[in-house]
């Protein structure tokens, strides 16, 4: 969420520098950001081609039966959920695990963690309002992402498909996660046991770009940010790989709607003590991972009174199957 705030602050400030206190751009350092910029509206638009595959259709795995459906979250608003139910009659009769993944997260960066996940346990995947696969009856404004309407979604959705929210495990990722822990803390989900991967424990976009995020764009900028955001992806991640999937999701998003999700988080903060979040969760987190910096991910882990911080070699591992190894122990031992 932060690197498309920011892209857009990037755009204006790449290949400046100051000369007797006066900004200025260098040309051979224009050219190669323009360069840049143009291969990344080419790699934008082929992927915006391609991209309908990734929020629509059933996903086969190894070992698991896949159903996909749309069910309504709140008026107007249906979510796409996909539920895979193992082939294997003792694995399928395990407690179900709800899948929430982050901001704008497509389902191809959880593929190999999914991929033996899902022979293992029941699994509920459920894609979040923000995401292109969401319908909506209307035009969304910015009050329809405020963090309280995701985590209500998931209640209503559990609901619709007739699973008690207190009978799972839950995991999640980013903003997947900071939905959840707002749903735990007010009340309005329950669950045994969480595992979260670098929750955000606030949204606090540089000063330089909150005036921006206020501004009212035009519906055909939102095509034009997305070489910007391709760019800063690679000016902000260190890992390659997680750099890549950051890279494909945002080449497959509704950028209106992550614009909205965006000012509608603008600011928004965990509670300081979430004293109400009684069960056993994890928080996953890596110091290689500069998006979610260690310090912030194990500031959410003190303002829970039943956590534990888990380091793990980095970001994209916690997105393939060797997690397990981690998480699987943790469920267990809750009992």
């Amino acid at each position: 969420m932060l690197l498309l705030a920011s892209c857009v602050g990037l755009a204006w400030s790449w290949s400046t520098r100051t000369v007797g206190g006066v900004r200025t751009r260098s040309a051979p350092a224009v050219a190669a950001a323009a360069a840049g910029l143009a291969a990344d509206a080419a790699m934008a638009a082929d992927a915006t081609d391609t991209a309908e595959y990734l929020w629509r259709g059933e996903v086969p795995l190894p070992g698991a039966d896949c159903q996909e459906r749309l069910v309504g979250a709140s008026p107007g608003v249906a979510l796409r959920v996909l539920r895979w139910s193992p082939t294997d009659s003792a694995a399928a009769g395990r407690r179900p695990l709800v899948f929430v993944a982050g901001w704008g997260s497509v389902f191809e960066g959880w593929r190999p963690l999914l991929t033996t996940w899902a022979s293992r346990r029941p699994i509920i995947y459920i894609e979040t309002r923000e995401k292109k696969s969401a319908e909506f009856d209307f035009r969304p404004n910015v009050a329809d992402f405020a963090m309280a309407r995701h985590a209500d979604d998931i209640a209503a959705v559990l609901a619709a498909i007739g699973v008690a929210p207190s009978s799972v495990d839950w995991f999640s990722s980013s903003l997947g996660a900071t939905l959840l822990l707002d749903g735990f803390q007010r009340g309005a989900l329950d669950g045994r046991a969480s595992v979260m991967l670098a929750p955000n424990p606030a949204f606090k976009f540089p000063l330089w770009a909150r005036p921006l995020l206020r501004l009212s764009l035009p519906r055909r900028v939102y095509a034009r940010l997305q070489p910007l955001g391709m760019w800063a992806v690679r000016r902000k991640t260190k890992e390659p790989a997680q750099r890549a999937r950051y890279e494909r999701s945002l080449a497959a998003q509704d950028l209106e709607r992550l614009v909205l999700s965006m000012k509608a988080n603008l600011g928004y903060t965990l509670p300081a003590a979430c004293d109400a979040v009684a069960m056993p969760c994890a928080v996953l987190a890596a110091s290689s991972d500069t998006l979610h910096g260690m310090e912030q991910v194990a500031s959410v882990v003190e303002r829970l009174p039943n956590a534990t911080l888990i380091e793990v070699p980095s970001n994209q591992y916690a997105h393939e199957a060797d997690v397990l190894a981690d998480v699987e122990p943790f469920y267990e031992a809750v009992g």
